[in-house]
């Protein structure tokens, strides 16, 4: 079901008595849990009105009981249920909890009144194939949680500054992705962060997320790419430098800059073959974010050029291992020849 609907029924009331909330985004998943809370939990007697339960320690009848059970000086309780693999073909290794799944079937025929159910899920597919899923999808509210598209991601933080009162244009908002990475946790903490320096109604631009916004390595390896393919050497070695005075071991940072690499190789191949932006990202395991700026460094090389740098990087990761070269001279000249090609 579409996750506006159901958001939009909750602020008018609408509660379903069972939620299955699955994806690899455990931001948006945590934020849909807290607009329940806001609609059901009674926040005077919060101690009855919400239970959590995980299925890898607890059995899904203890859940089921929970349900059946009439609330204490409050009319509904909410009941989280993490880790429920119950839905997935994943089966967890060394798992002692047996689960008496046909209580739960039975709940769904006739769930309580009293209770509304939100299972979390934090697998990016269901099994199907499962009774259990079938029966959830014909009797509960099934959203799906995925990662958000390029765009959709700067929107999303352009949005997420408006609410906090202060402003951010795309360019700005595209370098905080870069220097925070994909993940909307992380994301929202330098969102926090950025609208205090701002103030109400400021303006955050980019010299700002530069100045306030620290990269991970990753992140910095993949702007040292943004500017080699730009043909940007200078800020490229600026970069690697920084690295080097952070004492970052040059073999882990060239083998990032391969990686970076071998996914715009990857990209481009599959762009070739017709493949959309999300599906690329599905097939490489990847965000979707992270495929638009790959696809678009990748752009600026051949597909012959990408397989001769990643055959460069293999030379040079075996004369690095082996002593056969210093390693920062090694990275260096390599960065110098690439710049220059």
């Amino acid at each position: 079901m579409d996750i506006k609907a159901v958001i939009k029924q909750l602020k008018q009331g609408q509660v379903s008595p069972l939620y299955l909330c699955y994806g690899t985004e455990k931001y948006q998943i945590q934020e849909f849990i807290a607009l329940l809370e806001e609609q059901v939990v009674d926040r005077e007697q919060r101690d009855f009105s919400l239970a959590a339960f995980d299925l890898a320690e607890t059995p899904i009848e203890a859940v089921v009981e929970e349900a059946e059970t009439l609330p204490f000086l409050v009319e509904r309780k909410l009941i989280v249920v993490r880790d429920s693999a119950l839905f997935t073909a994943a089966v967890k290794e060394g798992g002692k909890v047996e689960h008496r799944v046909e209580a739960l079937l039975d709940y769904m025929n006739n769930p309580a009144e009293h209770s509304v159910i939100v299972f979390v899920v934090h697998h990016e597919k269901l099994d199907e194939r499962k009774k259990i899923v079938k029966a959830i999808k014909t009797e509960g509210t099934v959203l799906s949680f995925a990662p958000l598209g390029g765009n959709e991601l700067t929107q999303w933080v352009v949005r997420e500054v408006e609410k906090r009162g202060s402003r951010i244009g795309r360019d700005a908002a595209e370098a905080l992705i870069a220097a925070s990475g994909v993940q909307m946790s992380a994301l929202s903490v330098e969102v926090d962060k950025l609208c205090l320096y701002a103030g109400a109604n400021g303006m955050i631009d980019t010299a700002a997320v530069d100045q306030l916004v620290a990269r991970t390595t990753e992140q910095n390896v993949f702007a040292m790419v943004e500017h080699i393919a730009g043909l940007k050497l200078e800020r490229a070695l600026g970069i690697f430098y920084e690295l080097l005075k952070q004492r970052e071991e040059p073999i882990k940072i060239a083998a990032l800059i391969a990686r970076q690499f071998r996914i715009m190789l990857q990209v481009k191949d599959l762009a070739r073959q017709s493949y959309s932006q999300q599906q690329i990202a599905s097939q490489l395991g990847l965000h979707p974010y992270a495929v638009k700026i790959a696809g678009e460094q990748a752009r600026k090389f051949e597909q012959a050029r990408l397989k001769q740098i990643l055959a460069d990087l293999a030379q040079l990761d075996y004369q690095m291992k082996s002593g056969g070269i210093d390693k920062v001279l090694g990275l260096e000249l390599f960065l110098l020849k690439l710049g220059a090609a």
